[in-house]
């Protein structure tokens, strides 16, 4: 039932993300299924397993082809069990993810604990995380929960801590991946491939000053500034341009708009003959 790690991941997937599973335990709604296709595809992780699902076509439900929004392979990928010791066969440590206080049971976390533990227990070749989850209506059974490491919360609104099912995971898949990314050698911002825009460097003072000139007579034009009453509208507003560290482009962008005040200033302006 459950398919070797190394020969089911796409080949861009970071190998420490591969040894991260995702568990569902009896699921019944084949859209909480879907979205949970997708939470964790989004995240960098391939591996969702579910046990004793209500229905045992749940993986191939429209409903949940539909909620993965492109992320059907990982539910052909998927595995089912009937039990959750199957499912956590492989995996060194394994946090159930519960809303409610334990009294007995593992030691508890929260999600972003669960992220760093998680991330030094893959620094061992051989391990294996799991997070697992119930169902919205009965969460975890305490069974489920002994099977489990550890026991890990989200903290949400105590008012109202009505997680739906895919939306936990998908919180658990950002904080495992904020924790994993550096372990992966992944940046944690979009890549620009080192393309330069050379529009957004900072504009020089020669610039800045230039412009604010131009703003002045700008502002002159459409009668916003008095000459004869200035008060302290300029320094005011020539620290305000300072302040903010125009770029090139910001730069250029401020003289076309006063280019334009001072056109549009001069052909309201009767002309005498």
């Amino acid at each position: 039932m459950t398919p070797p790690v190394s020969s089911d991941f796409p080949t861009d997937a970071p190998d420490i993300f591969s040894r991260v599973r995702f568990v569902m335990v009896s699921p019944t709604h084949p859209g909480n299924v879907g979205s949970a296709a997708r939470a964790i595809k989004t995240m960098g992780f391939h591996d969702l397993h579910l046990v004793a699902p209500a229905d045992p076509d749940i993986l191939r439900q429209p409903e949940a082809l539909a909620l993965a929004s492109g992320a059907g392979d990982i539910l052909a990928r998927a595995c089912t069990h009937a039990r959750l010791a199957d499912a956590l066969g492989p995996t060194t440590l394994a946090f159930a993810l519960t809303a409610r206080a334990r009294a007995i049971g593992p030691p508890p976390c929260d999600i972003r604990e669960a992220a760093v533990q998680s991330a030094a227990e893959l620094t061992l070749p051989d391990a294996r995380v799991a997070i697992v989850l119930g169902t919205e209506r009965t969460g975890l059974s305490n069974e489920d929960i002994t099977l489990c490491q550890r026991v890990c919360h989200i903290p949400a609104n105590p008012a109202y801590s009505s997680l739906n099912v895919s939306q936990a995971l998908q919180l658990a898949a950002w904080e495992m991946r904020y924790a994993l990314l550096p372990l992966a050698g992944a940046a944690r911002l979009p890549d620009t491939h080192a393309r330069h825009d050379p529009g957004s460097d900072p504009a020089s003072s020669e610039r800045v000053q230039a412009m604010l000139d131009h703003f002045e007579q700008a502002l002159l034009a459409v009668g916003f500034l008095d000459p004869l009453h200035p008060k302290k509208l300029v320094p005011r507003m020539r620290q305000m341009w300072t302040r903010n560290r125009l770029s090139a482009d910001e730069v250029d962008m401020v003289r076309g708009l006063c280019t334009a005040m001072i056109r549009s200033a001069d052909r309201a302006t009767p002309q005498n003959d």
